[in-house]
């Protein structure tokens, strides 16, 4: 799972000030200043959504919630920032699934690999019932999850020497991933050899040699220029991830119930267009990528899943996730194990 080094991108954008996106002020100081932190930088649409939200929120309330933005890890590192929402000293968190899952255990169903087609058959089960069994699980911790899940996107499998088209083209591959037991017990089934890395070193990883792939969305394979280190993507589209919307229980339940419904409302409508935003990207990505001389190939999913199936991978993640979970997420995307 990425998590993106704030100096591997430029801090750009329109009100980006100090040490949050700053949005104009009412004459009165607002009743309830809350924070959203993130990992991600100012450009990234879940920042430019959410700046557009918090600009709604502050309008709607009469200048009675502020919502301040600090995006690229400016707050410390995902495990700090988790810790801060967990603490109340941060109000507001965006965590990929694969990331929250290790104290919701649950949440790493999002990430199953194989397991979503396309993005009709992602939002049909984040927002249905496989998105709500999640939420109560996080609802029973410190934390609230917003109705709707922000997008991470379709991961693809990137490398330096050979192209992967076949479940036999992953067999030694040095690859890296994040230090994820999903993902890790995905690359082990498949033959390669996962090796954890955190973003920050993952470019030098690959320049050297220490791993000859990764795996990553689009969106970060240009912005983090692996193009530069690696020559073949592969389009395998094997994990889904989204982003969970968190907020603090405590400051949430502060809220008055009009408040709460103002800022939820408007957080949810900016992830639906976060949604679009992403979707839309990939095709530019895609072509800025092929500018560069990456080479492209489109591997059949179907191989995967068999070599995964026949390796004990989908029997085993249901054994740790439970029936219930693992039968929710079946009914959007048929018979895994």
């Amino acid at each position: 799972m990425t998590t993106f080094d704030r100096r591997s991108f430029v801090l750009g954008g329109a009100g980006v000030i100090g040490t949050g996106l700053v949005l104009p002020r009412f004459a009165h100081a607002a009743e309830y200043t809350y924070k959203f932190a993130n990992n991600l930088p100012p450009v990234h649409p879940i920042n430019v959504r959410a700046t557009e939200a918090a600009a709604r929120i502050k309008e709607d309330t009469g200048g009675r919630v502020e919502l301040q933005i600090f995006p690229s890890s400016q707050l410390g590192s995902d495990s700090d920032m988790l810790s801060q929402l967990r603490s109340g000293g941060v109000q507001f968190f965006t965590m990929a699934g694969a990331l929250l899952a290790s104290f919701v255990p649950v949440a790493a169903i999002e990430a199953m690999a194989y397991a979503f087609k396309d993005y009709d058959t992602v939002w049909k089960a984040m927002d249905g019932d496989l998105g709500e069994l999640v939420r109560t699980e996080i609802a029973k911790s410190s934390i609230v999850a917003m109705d709707r899940v922000w997008d991470n996107g379709f991961h693809q499998i990137t490398t330096r020497n050979r192209p992967i088209n076949t479940p036999a083209d992953m067999k030694g591959l040095k690859i890296r991933t994040g230090a994820t037991p999903l993902q890790m017990n995905m690359c082990t089934a498949l033959g390669a050899l996962p090796t954890p890395i955190t973003f920050g070193e993952l470019y030098t990883s690959l320049q050297t040699g220490v791993v000859d792939a990764q795996l990553n969305a689009l969106v970060v394979i240009e912005s983090a220029k692996l193009y530069e280190v690696q020559k073949h993507c592969a389009m395998t589209n094997h994990m889904w991830s989204g982003f969970w919307f968190l907020a603090n229980k405590a400051a949430w339940n502060r809220l008055p119930d009009p408040l709460r419904e103002t800022v939820a409302r408007h957080l949810n409508a900016a992830a639906l267009a976060e949604r679009d935003d992403v979707a839309k990207a990939n095709s530019k990505h895609m072509a800025n990528l092929k500018a560069t001389g990456m080479q492209f190939t489109e591997p059949e999913s179907a191989p995967f899943r068999a070599v995964l199936r026949q390796a004990g991978f989908y029997a085993d993640w249901r054994g740790k996730l439970g029936d219930r979970p693992w039968s929710t997420l079946e009914k959007y995307v048929g018979q895994l194990a």
